[in-house]
């Protein structure tokens, strides 16, 4: 079991810096596109490769997760890549965090010990190839409820002449993408357990397309409600819709279970609970801060202190001609998935 959460938070962790780096290595290129000429200034850009490689291995280290462990478990745990993600910003990038990351990263990191202290190895549960269908049906139906929720009130902002989106269209959206992330690891898992139940070999490249294909859209409802609506209220939406929609389909279409034992199930569940608060605080630290001065006068005084020190030090330093090139920790992790923002 502590194989799998360690390889999953490897995984997250190449994901989510991966593309921090390609991020960063796009600021000075051109936008990509076919071009021999562009195609080389991509490659021989050395943060962009590295990020590119560390995002492919991620994404390789969690298929190999989801081949150990039920998805119960790993989608959880891949909560955890925005806690990474902070504390990276924090030493590489030089981003000060305030008392509410911090908070949510060792609640990311107590609940991911509950998991793995509660976690126990599970049999490979007798499944039907028809509950992936099953499956695709109750997700078309979420999203069918949804979306017409979305044209509701669409409608209702335009016969009220407002211009700003409301907060449901931006729940909505979080939901969608969440939703989607989740079926992706869950339509992976799949795969490898037919896999293990003797069905034809090229069941797991189609559920891995799937997965893919399951991504790529949660990324673009994703990007759509980022553009729209404020980055904190979609991305909470999704993280939480990602790891709740994880646990409860591996439970009922792939026959997973919780631990037989009281305490460790009691553990198992408790872990799930403080990874999705550890990942709303990182998420809302920024807003929680402005709400609560104790906290932000903490955070302005650690900082004056900080320049302070570097100051007496004399290692200042030397601020970025690119303003662009720094970005803030609570922010990073929605940053890169809204291109279009960027200008071309």
């Amino acid at each position: 079991m502590w194989e799998s959460i360690l390889l999953t938070l490897a995984a997250t962790a190449g994901n989510n810096i991966g593309k921090v780096l390609q991020k960063k290595g796009t600021l000075i290129l051109p936008p990509l596109s076919f071009k021999l000429k562009v195609i080389r200034a991509y490659a021989f850009n050395r943060a962009w490769v590295i990020g590119f490689l560390m995002d492919v291995g991620g994404a390789v280290l969690m298929l190999r997760a989801l081949s150990l462990a039920p998805v119960s478990v790993i989608q959880p745990v891949s909560g955890c890549g925005l806690a990474i993600l902070s504390i990276f910003s924090h030493f590489y990038l030089k981003e000060l965090m305030n008392a509410v990351d911090w908070m949510g990263i060792a609640l990311a990191a107590i609940g991911t010990i509950g998991v793995g202290a509660g976690g126990e190895e599970q049999k490979v549960a007798s499944i039907s190839i028809f509950h992936l269908p099953w499956m695709v049906f109750v997700v078309v139906i979420l999203f069918v409820i949804l979306n017409g929720w979305l044209r509701i009130c669409r409608r209702q902002r335009r016969e009220q002449e407002l211009m700003q989106s409301e907060v449901v269209e931006e729940i909505i959206y979080g939901l969608e993408s969440g939703i989607l992330f989740g079926m992706a690891s869950v339509i992976s898992k799949l795969g490898f357990v037919l896999l293990e139940q003797d069905f034809s070999k090229m069941l797991l490249p189609i559920s891995i397309l799937l997965s893919l294909c399951c991504s790529g859209t949660g990324f673009f409802y994703q990007t759509r409600g980022l553009k729209h609506g404020r980055a904190i209220v979609v991305s909470t939406c999704a993280a939480v819709a990602s790891i709740v929609t994880g646990v409860v389909a591996g439970m009922f279409a792939l026959g997973e279970q919780l631990p037989s034992a009281p305490g460790a199930r009691l553990t198992l569940l408790l872990g799930w609970l403080l990874i999705i608060l550890g990942v709303i605080l990182l998420v809302s630290s920024s807003r929680l801060v402005v709400h609560l001065p104790w906290l932000a006068r903490r955070s302005s005084r650690s900082g004056a202190d900080r320049n302070l020190n570097l100051k007496r030090s004399g290692s200042v330093p030397r601020r970025d001609p690119n303003p662009s090139a720094v970005i803030h920790a609570t922010t990073l992790h929605h940053l890169l998935s809204s291109p279009s923002k960027e200008k071309p």
